[in-house]
């Protein structure tokens, strides 16, 4: 069985590129056939997608279509996977609830996790490239998951935050190595209601960093620590559905109290899950998906 998501009919899926200096983004693939999400931007220009359970490889400009990575070994994926940093390797999370290793250019994957009882969703390698942060699910039980890290092959694992409990997600570390950024619901009593927090490596120093009435979703670092940007759903949303009109929300420097929407957009779910800023922490890509219009446009 498959648990890829699809279009929904006469719904396009478009890759973007938002650049900072110009402030603005621009369409870099539109797509009616696959549903491609989360990418992330590798150090040789390309953007590295999902679609269909598979990996993509996606030139930032636009300048082909997307092309399929081979993978050997490795099940049907779901939108979370992150590059090693200063490598040709990339961490896959997969829909049997583990997390794999395979090379960026294609080829055989290594199963990385246990089985230790949790279904595992892949978001952050440390800076140094030796360590995954995670998210732990057990029993199924998507209202409880909570974020351990383990080393990458396999064994150290930690847990980060108390479980039962959160539930968290997106856990990604800081540049220098020294926070991981999340969002969680433990600081409010109103279901869905998720904000952003960051919490030290070794599971202390936890503390809330969004404070508004929206529900704030993966926090994502510029490479040079400069600016991040996060998800936001509008008040009440649940979870991190897909088709709703979001926000992209930048945060200059500590400033949190004070985030700038840079983008609205029809997305959720598959838009920014994973870290996709470029190299040079001046653009970032994501993805929106709008209903075609009766007259044929979007």
């Amino acid at each position: 069985m498959s648990y890829a998501r699809k279009l929904t009919h006469g719904q396009r899926c478009r890759i973007l590129v938002y650049d900072l200096t110009s402030e603005s983004a621009t369409v870099v693939h539109t797509d009616s056939a696959v549903l491609f999400e989360a990418p992330n931007w590798s150090a040789g220009g390309d953007l590295i997608l999902n679609g269909d359970g598979l990996l993509w490889r996606l030139p930032s400009g636009g300048s082909a279509p997307p092309r399929q990575i081979p993978l050997e070994g490795v099940p049907e994926l779901n939108n979370d996977h992150v590059l090693a940093p200063g490598s040709e390797t990339i961490f896959l999370s997969a829909n049997d609830g583990h997390i794999y290793e395979a090379p960026l250019h294609g080829g055989p994957g290594r199963r990385v996790t246990p089985d230790d009882g949790l279904m595992h969703f892949l978001h952050g390698v440390s800076p140094d490239g030796t360590t995954l942060a995670y998210v732990g699910i057990e029993n199924q039980r998507w209202d409880a998951g909570s974020l351990f890290t383990m080393a990458t092959d396999g064994s150290a694992t930690t847990p980060l935050t108390p479980a039962p409990g959160g539930p968290d997600d997106g856990p990604e570390y800081s540049p220098a190595g020294d926070w991981i950024y999340f969002n969680t619901e433990r600081f409010s009593t109103a279901p869905g209601h998720a904000q952003i927090a960051r919490i030290r490596p070794d599971g202390s120093d936890m503390h809330r960093l969004t404070t508004d009435d929206r529900v704030n979703w993966f926090p994502h670092p510029s490479p040079d620590g400069a600016r991040t940007v996060y998800l936001s759903y509008p008040p009440g949303t649940t979870g991190h559905p897909a088709d709703l009109p979001v926000e992209l929300r930048l945060v200059d420097g500590d400033a949190w109290d004070s985030p700038r929407t840079v983008a609205k957009l029809p997305g959720g779910q598959g838009t920014i899950n994973v870290n996709s800023w470029s190299p040079d922490s001046t653009r970032f890509a994501y993805v929106e998906y709008p209903e075609r219009n009766t007259n044929g446009g979007e």
